[in-house]
């Protein structure tokens, strides 16, 4: 008789967490698509260049649509600014957090330092946490237990994935977090991957956030208005839906608690103005493989190892059309998952995990 497999437990110090560091599955030996050491050091070259101008253009363009909607605030016209500065607030700060915060946007380090503070700010992320939790993130890829940034857990909780394209739950939780550490305070689960040293600078960060904030609200009381909101605090939730859409792309309905890249993430080739907004993380698969590859150069890098990875999804249409089904699926049976198809040329996939990559699971 078929044994039904157990729920997954996500908790950083729960059963799955202990599993997956007895099974060698944390801060396990990845793939690694073969690449010339001379190419991947002209790879790797880090340049301010590319950075400063497209940092140049994102502020640029904050500042534009956000001046033109408080001059014509209380009025209708006032909407197509707000919608673009929510999505330059509330979404592209998510690239430029990431990418600044694995140092490789900027050749000068304090330009990336700048950058990461202020993209945290905006996206509420705690700067000194998070370095942590994406370290963790890399290094146990989508691995039940270990990884703290998984986006969608099985069975996928629909619901909250639809109000986060508001930025409701995110926000909310990115709140209570604050409140805490500006408290003095750690959770349990924050403790398993931020070393203690850096605890102090967790809790100071958050306590002159609350302080912003408190600042903003008090302006907004003092105004009689939330247009001080509008460009401090709420594009975090009506600009959300962006990096939401793509960020769901990264992982969503493919194989967990695997050692292979090619299994988990996913490429998806996009319109350039998303690409801006997103910085190139829609060369996913790339960026999991070579972490310390600057943004800029993910197309090339693309271009000299896609012999070996899945054909990358066409757009963002496209990786929905594959995703959401697989979702519902996995409401069903949360052991389903898609498994990616490699080219001829590809080298065979690495498979020293427990479920069977090669059968899907039934319906």
């Amino acid at each position: 008789m078929a044994m039904t497999p157990s729920k997954r437990d996500y908790s950083l110090l729960g059963r799955d967490a202990e599993a997956s560091v007895a099974s060698g599955l944390a801060a396990a030996e990845w793939y690694h698509t073969d690449v010339a050491r001379k190419e991947m050091k002209a790879l790797m070259q880090r340049a301010d260049g590319p950075a400063i101008r497209d940092t140049v253009i994102w502020l640029g363009a904050m500042v534009v649509s956000g001046g033109l909607g408080v001059w014509l605030w209380g009025s209708w016209w006032a909407v197509p600014f707000f919608l673009v500065y929510g999505v330059l607030y509330g979404s592209a700060s998510d690239s430029r957090w990431h990418e600044c915060g694995h140092g490789t946007a900027f050749r000068t380090m304090w330009m990336n330092n700048v950058v990461y503070q202020i993209a945290c700010f905006m996206i509420m992320r705690n700067p000194v946490t998070w370095r942590w939790s994406h370290t963790r993130h890399h290094t146990d890829t989508v691995i039940v237990g270990r990884d703290p940034e998984i986006a969608v857990m099985r069975p996928p909780d629909l619901a909250r994935l639809a109000l986060n394209f508001f930025g409701i739950l995110d926000a909310w939780y990115a709140m209570v977090d604050m409140l805490r550490n500006a408290a003095g305070v750690m959770s349990a689960a924050e403790k398993t991957f931020v070393p203690e040293s850096e605890w102090p600078k967790a809790i100071r960060i958050a306590r002159v956030w609350l302080a912003i904030y408190a600042a903003t609200i008090a302006l907004c009381f003092f105004m009689g208005s939330i247009l001080p909101a509008m460009l401090i605090g709420l594009p975090r939730l009506y600009g959300a839906w962006h990096h939401v859409m793509t960020g769901l792309l990264q992982h969503g309905g493919l194989a967990d608690n695997v050692v292979d890249h090619r299994l988990n993430s996913r490429t998806v080739l996009m319109n350039p103005v998303s690409r801006f907004i997103y910085w190139n993380m829609n060369y996913h698969v790339e960026h999991h493989m070579f972490p310390m590859v600057p943004y800029h150069a993910l197309p090339r890098l693309h271009a000299m190892i896609r012999h070996d990875l899945p054909a990358p999804n066409p757009s963002i249409w496209n990786g929905y059309r594959e995703m959401l089904p697989a979702f519902l699926r996995q409401l069903r049976n949360e052991d389903y998952f898609l498994k990616r198809e490699l080219p001829p040329t590809a080298r065979p996939y690495k498979e020293d995990f427990h479920a069977d990559p090669v059968a899907q699971a039934a319906e």
